[in-house]
């Protein structure tokens, strides 16, 4: 296991940059995600740790060495790509083999370990057929046991399921996971999927043109993200603008056209003066709606809109002009007399997270 550490990191591209002096740690082991939208610098990075771009300023290491100019070849790093990559006329076995024949690896230990690789991956017994002959996820299979081959020091995946349909993407999220922990693999994964990173990360790093936004846990960013930014990408949320009225330790109090609300900083580190404008976040799912008002964070209003789902409920919920986006499990309202008259939802204070951009 190594740690990867970008510093001061900076990559153009003529008269655009696309990495804008980035620094970041990944510990040994860790499977890391790189978020954000398309244009944000996430495949960049990722390109720019394999070797295929050349920064103009900053660092990499691996461990304690500088790979800043080494090589793709001498890095020991094992990439998945998009679309797999695999050689058409070439059976399994032989598309696993080809690194090692590359490194001029003995044919006997090439034999063995790819015997290893594609037992890892559930492939043993495809092993003579040809990857026309295979289905997707099967393909993305041979991929991994096809990287994992040559021993890498790291991995680094670009969007590697996106391919896929639903129902492998979901098993193979888990594989990959699998692999990656079983193999003690430092991985640095690329996606835009948001189910993916928070379901499969360790930690991950939501970035915007070409700057790290924020990094942290899956919790952690959903649960408290830094900036309206981070929380408008990772999952859905209203955003209610208010006024700060005081602020006391981690606790915060903020009026809005809909309620006053108590609630914490997104940003632990911002400074924040009474009276300043800020965003109040709440995800849909941190709502509870009674027909009796609540002690704090309680909202007066009615239902609009609402989808029934089985097991949850979506609704509107229109307060003083404002439409808030709820969701109920065991849905009490949907269709009933009751979502037809005044209700009142409430929200505890560590799910009302404030925000200063």
């Amino acid at each position: 296991m190594i740690s990867i550490r970008i510093q001061q990191l900076t990559k153009r591209f003529g008269s655009v940059t696309a990495l804008h002096h980035l620094n970041l740690e990944i510990a040994p082991g860790e499977l890391f995600f790189l978020l954000g939208p398309s244009g944000c610098g996430k495949t960049t990075l990722l390109r720019s740790m394999a070797g295929f771009y050349i920064p103009e300023e900053g660092k990499i290491f691996f461990g304690d060495e500088d790979v800043t100019r080494l090589a793709p070849h001498k890095r020991n790093t094992g990439m998945m790509f998009q679309s797999y990559a695999l050689w058409p006329h070439m059976s399994v076995a032989e598309n696993v083999a080809f690194g090692l024949e590359e490194r001029k690896v003995a044919k006997d230990e090439i034999k063995r370990r790819v015997g290893e690789a594609l037992e890892s991956v559930r492939m043993g017994q495809y092993a003579e057929r040809r990857p026309n002959q295979l289905s997707g996820g099967q393909q993305q299979r041979v991929a991994l046991a096809r990287a994992l081959v040559i021993r890498p020091r790291c991995l680094l995946l670009d969007e590697p399921l996106s391919n896929l349909d639903a129902k492998l993407r979901l098993e193979m999220r888990t594989e990959i996971r699998r692999v990656c922990k079983e193999f003690k693999l430092t991985t640095v994964y690329v996606t835009h999927d948001q189910k993916e990173a928070l379901s499969v990360s360790d930690r991950m790093a939501i970035l915007e043109s070409g700057h790290i936004l924020q990094v942290g846990s899956p919790r952690e960013v959903y649960k408290r993200p830094h900036r309206k930014t981070v929380a408008n990408f990772i999952g859905e949320t209203d955003f209610i603008p208010g006024k700060l009225l005081g602020r006391e330790g981690d606790k915060i109090w903020v009026e809005t056209s809909v309620g006053r609300f108590q609630g914490i900083m997104g940003d632990p580190l911002a400074n924040v003066a009474t009276g300043a404008t800020v965003t109040v976040s709440i995800r849909p799912e941190c709502w509870t709606i009674t027909q009796a008002p609540e002690a704090q964070n309680n909202i007066r209003g009615a239902i609009g809109d609402s989808v029934y789902l089985g097991e949850i409920g979506q609704y509107d919920f229109v307060s003083n002009g404002t439409t808030l986006k709820m969701v109920e499990r065991n849905p009490r309202y949907v269709g009933t007399r009751a979502a037809s008259g005044e209700l009142f939802a409430s929200v505890e204070p560590e799910d009302v997270v404030v925000l200063v951009d």
